[in-house]
This record gives C-alpha cells, structure tokens and sequence, in this order.
C-alpha cells in the first residue's frame, strides 16, 4: 500500500483488480477545498490510457511487477518459451500476450518479460531489431534512386514494404512498434 504522495510515473497501480501503469501525475492545491492528484494512467493489459482524480493522502493499492531480460528459445503450439538469464528457469507466455511482437522475435534474440504474482503480463522488444530478407522482388533498373516501395519477407516470416533498391539477403533495420523499414544494416 502507498499513499497518492508517493506517486511517480512507471508505477503500477491495483485498482479494481485490474492492473494501471502511472504515465503522468500532477498534485494540485487550489485556493479553495482540498488538495488533490490528477493522474493519467495506463491498463497493463489492455493499453487503454484513462484519467483518473485522487483525493491529496488516500491509500492506493500498488502491484509489483517484475521485469526481466530474458532470452526467446522457441515456439510451442501457441506459446513462446523464454529463459530468465539468471535462474535458467522457463517461462511460457501466450500469443496474445506477445502480441504483434512475435512478427519480429528470433530464436536467441533477448526481450523484457514482465510478470505479476509468476503471470506473464507483456513482453517488450527493443526499439528497433536487425533482420534479414529472405524474400523480394528484384528492383527495376532506373527505379533504384527514388520513391516507391515494395513488399519483403523478413526471415521471421512477416512482411514488410521496403524501399525499391533493397535485395534479397540484405539486413535490415525494422522498428518494432509499427513495423516500418528503418535502414540497412552493414555489418
């Protein structure tokens, strides 16, 4: 248990049984009544951003969540099987959970698992990840210099639109949040 006093952003909140991440907060005393705490918080689950009043010194129900870097060793049926690096142990997280992330998750590659009382809550990739095409269209000559895009597979399997010069075998820089082609890579 905390007190609305002791709120700052990234804490997680168990209101209602439902777990809420502080995005912002913002204590206000006016002249007239009592102080009070303007939040603006975030379901763990659902990602839906709410606004949210506390009277100034109420006690809130806070929730630990644990978040560890853990490596992805593969697919099982509808679930990705990570390793905590410290422990060894294996953590099973459903799809859902993983959700478009899994467009962009190699086998050995590392992610941050967040859990709450042993249950996987997300899983957050880095920003951006380095993965290779496996398949495209060949670029027409004089189509290399501007504009246009075209569709390529990355060896996770997903599509993604590509500039017209990049080949087949390229490395490539992709923003794991919206799936946009960042770059090529060369390594």
């Amino acid at each position: 248990m905390a007190t609305t006093n002791d709120l700052k952003n990234g804490l997680v909140l168990n209101l209602d049984g439902q777990l809420w991440t502080v995005v912002e907060f913002q204590h206000v005393k006016p002249g007239k009544g009592p102080a009070f705490v303007r939040t603006k918080l975030k379901n763990v689950l659902t990602g839906k951003v709410v606004d949210k009043t506390f009277n100034a010194g109420v006690k809130v129900d806070t929730a630990t969540v644990d978040k560890r870097t853990m490596q992805y060793l593969y697919r099982d049926g509808d679930a990705f099987v990570f390793m905590d690096h410290d422990t060894y142990e294996q953590v099973s997280v459903a799809e859902a959970t993983v959700g478009d992330g899994a467009h962009f998750l190699l086998e050995g590659q590392d992610a941050i698992v967040a859990t709450h009382d042993s249950e996987p809550l997300y899983v957050e990739l880095p920003a951006a990840v380095v993965l290779e095409i496996t398949y495209t269209e060949p670029g027409l000559q004089g189509d290399r210099s501007t504009g246009g895009t075209k569709p390529a597979t990355l060896e996770t399997g997903h599509v993604i639109q590509v500039p017209l010069f990049v080949e087949q075998g390229t490395r490539v820089k992709v923003d794991t949040r919206s799936g946009d082609y960042l770059g090529r890579v060369t390594e």
